[in-house]
């Protein structure tokens, strides 16, 4: 399925600096060789959070995750309307104020990434390992990374931490979706973007997926789903040779009730939480829903999705 593995583990006594970026060079122009991460020690040793940790995921846990999409491209209509540059610095207020253990990011450019959400993450979990991942869409016309209107990369991005005492190693998988998948389109190749997957294991506490559906059609966007839920994401369970809690966050562009209904890509196993519109969250059954929340945003045209989830 030409997932690739981008990994960086810095050791576990190297607590003075913040390691760079891992450099992961576009191969040849094959997409898999896109997707890089970042993982960082503790930037205060011991310090707590604002609440107890995921770490191993023990029961009654509390594990909240956070989906936005920023509309960051510089391109798209709703840049211009609402943002102008500031989605980024108004969702990381959102992520000091709620504290998340996952967030999930869609439309977003990659030092919004890997710069500056991953900053705030580092922030808001001082005592934690935090990790972030990314993965650029693909241009079509040019057989390489989406670009910003900035010329930097465009696609999904991924957050996270783990409790330093817990902490193995984070691996990053990703990539774009093929054309077809068993005879049914899973792009829409009139578009120039091809919409991509990404999946960051945090080796033995949990897996956290994102990704951005089709827009131009239902069913190409139910047939990403699918092929995301069904297929990547128990791939990557058996490939690490572990099933864990699991967690998929992102805008499916699909509405509950809707045609195709999103709830038609949930597997058995998981269930799903919706912001009455396109921003869907799945989890596996290892959680129980807690709540949910709708946070305004308003220099984007979509709204933060909370859902707080607690192991069982």
């Amino acid at each position: 399925m030409g997932v690739m593995l981008a990994l960086l583990m810095p050791p576990a006594a190297a607590q003075a600096e913040d390691p760079t970026p891992a450099a992961v060079t576009c191969d040849g122009g094959t997409p898999a060789a896109c997707s890089r991460t970042r993982v960082a020690p503790p930037a205060e040793p011991g310090a707590p959070g604002p609440r107890r940790s995921a770490a191993t995921l023990p029961t009654g846990t509390n594990f909240w995750e956070l989906q936005l999409n920023l509309c960051n491209s510089g391109i798209a209509s709703c840049y211009t309307r609402y943002n102008n540059g500031q989605a980024v610095g108004e969702a990381a207020g959102v992520i000091r104020a709620q504290w998340p253990d996952l967030v999930t990011l869609n439309e977003i450019c990659e030092a919004d990434v890997m710069e500056t959400l991953f900053a705030t993450m580092r922030e808001i979990w001082p005592g934690d390992w935090v990790y972030s991942g990314f993965m650029p869409a693909y241009d079509r016309g040019r057989n390489a990374p989406y670009l910003c209107a900035n010329g930097d990369e465009y696609g999904i991005g991924i957050l996270g931490h783990v409790p330093a005492p817990l902490y193995e190693e984070v691996r990053v998988f990703g990539d774009v979706y093929p054309d077809s998948h068993e005879g049914s389109p899973t792009q829409d190749t009139g578009s120039s973007e091809k919409r991509a997957w990404l999946c960051a294991y945090a080796v033995g506490n949990s897996y956290g997926c994102t990704t951005h559906l089709a827009s131009s059609s239902g069913s190409i966007a139910a047939n990403q789903c699918r092929y995301l839920m069904s297929g990547i994401v128990p791939g990557l369970w058996s490939s690490q040779g572990a099933t864990k809690p699991s967690v998929m966050g992102g805008d499916l562009n699909l509405r509950f009730r809707g045609w195709p209904d999103a709830q038609a890509c949930v597997p058995p196993g998981w269930f799903r939480k919706g912001d009455g519109d396109v921003q869907h969250v799945m989890a596996t059954n290892d959680f129980a829903f807690d709540f949910t929340r709708k946070i305004d945003l308003r220099r984007t045209d979509h709204d933060a999705w909370l859902v707080a989830l607690v192991t069982r």
